[in-house]
């Protein structure tokens, strides 16, 4: 959740982010309003308290001179005050959830994102040229079919459309790639974590993905948890309601684990293969720093997804992606887009976001400042490989003779240099 702090000292560069991203500036209005109502709630609360303290004081020395029908007045007026506090503390909580819930709503705050939809992004960077071949080439589902690595007729048989089975040289091809991917991290200074893919309602809606794209989370209705759609969300409530210490510097997880979306908005050729698929595995980085420090760490986080991208040797661009397109908990967000020759086009393999301090607010993360007090921890996240990366690489490095060429990063961990 935002500042309210900030909210109320520069409500126009929250409406103008809404603006940006799309949404309904006039929700700003209607939190100001609510935390307005809440503040008053809390002085009529407190000059009620303050009042019942003085007269408890009072009514005690009455007390002893008092006559019964004068103590029977003073009692009477105890409980009337002691009912108009009661009544006060009811509005006071219900104002507060007023406020709580309208911050719940309200996006984080774009910061240095293009305005704009899905297509208004900002090309930064490309990096090599598209592949280009002398025979025509297969897409990743006929390679992955023809080479007896890839098995989606089955997959939908056991446990329907979009799901598949890797098989053989797919399955250490898919290994490799995350056995890779944890080994840079770790070497970069992550701490590798293997994550629970089943988060509890108040550790989803911290992170921020029960907005609007809460259709495409699998609800487990029996239990009242949820499959994750990234460690990410593991990953943010590990330090849940905790006092983190970043005195030596940020804190750097990599989660390795399953992953889980239901993609219903999908169509067309997303649908084709496994690019968009119900189930997938994943390392996915996460940071907690100091706010001061966010917008550094995500350029680390950027670099270390060149640098996995380079590994698997494919063509691909960094995208600056429009404030619109950003989901609800990121204030800035970049996409790697590799080449897929058979589509002609850049499709997204992975994404790194700076969601300041709106994760660490929701969740109740904090650490100390150099004066003692503490403050919202600022989160960041970033994709460094996952299935999808498959169809970049089975594409890219194809043969005329319709084997694959393994990338020399991972020929160790399948073996061999060429599938066929």
């Amino acid at each position: 959740m935002i500042d309210l702090k900030l909210l109320r000292e520069n409500p126009d560069l929250v409406r103008e982010s809404q603006r940006t991203r799309g949404e309904n500036p006039a929700l700003v209005d209607e939190l100001l309003a609510a935390d307005e109502r809440r503040r008053e709630s809390i002085a009529a609360g407190d000059a009620l308290r303050a009042e019942q303290k003085t007269f408890s004081k009072d009514m005690g020395k009455a007390m002893r001179t008092a006559s019964d029908e004068e103590k029977a007045e003073l009692r009477a007026k105890g409980q009337e005050l002691s009912a108009k506090v009661k009544e006060a503390e009811a509005v006071q909580k219900e104002s507060e959830q007023a406020v709580h819930d309208l911050q719940m709503k309200l996006s984080n705050i774009v910061e240095g994102a293009p305005a704009g939809g899905e297509d208004d992004f900002i090309v930064l960077e490309t990096i090599g040229e598209p592949t280009k071949f002398d025979f025509e080439p297969k897409d990743h589902l006929e390679l992955g079919e023809s080479l007896g690595i890839l098995d989606m007729e089955r997959g939908a048989k056991v446990s329907g459309s979009r799901f598949y089975f890797l098989k053989g040289a797919g399955a250490l091809l898919q290994l490799g790639m995350l056995q890779l991917a944890a080994q840079k991290a770790v070497a970069n200074g992550f701490e590798l974590m293997i994550t629970p893919v089943i988060v509890n309602p108040e550790v989803m809606a911290g992170t921020g993905f029960l907005g609007e794209h809460s259709d495409e989370i699998y609800y487990l209705g029996a239990d009242d948890q949820y499959l994750v759609g990234t460690s990410e969300v593991a990953l943010a409530g590990y330090h849940a309601n905790e006092i983190v210490d970043l005195s030596e510097g940020p804190l750097s997880y990599a989660g390795w684990s399953s992953c889980f979306r239901r993609e219903a908005g999908s169509y067309g050729k997303d649908t084709r293969g496994i690019l968009r698929v119900h189930q997938f595995d994943k390392v996915e980085m996460f940071v907690w720093c100091k706010p001061e420090d966010a917008e550094d760490q995500h350029q680390r986080l950027l670099n270390m997804e060149r640098d996995m991208l380079a590994a698997i040797e494919v063509p691909y661009r960094i995208i600056d992606v429009a404030g619109g397109d950003l989901g609800s908990s990121a204030a800035r967000k970049f996409d790697t887009e590799a080449w897929v020759p058979t589509q002609n086009t850049y499709r997204e393999l992975t994404s790194t976001s700076n969601c300041t301090t709106f994760q660490g607010r929701r969740l109740g993360v904090r650490y100390r400042d150099e004066n003692g007090k503490t403050q919202p921890v600022a989160t960041l996240n970033g994709t460094l490989a996952t299935t999808r990366w498959l169809v970049a690489i089975l594409e890219n490095h194809q043969q005329a003779d319709g084997s694959v060429r393994v990338p020399a990063a991972l020929q160790p961990f399948v073996g061999m240099e060429y599938i066929r």
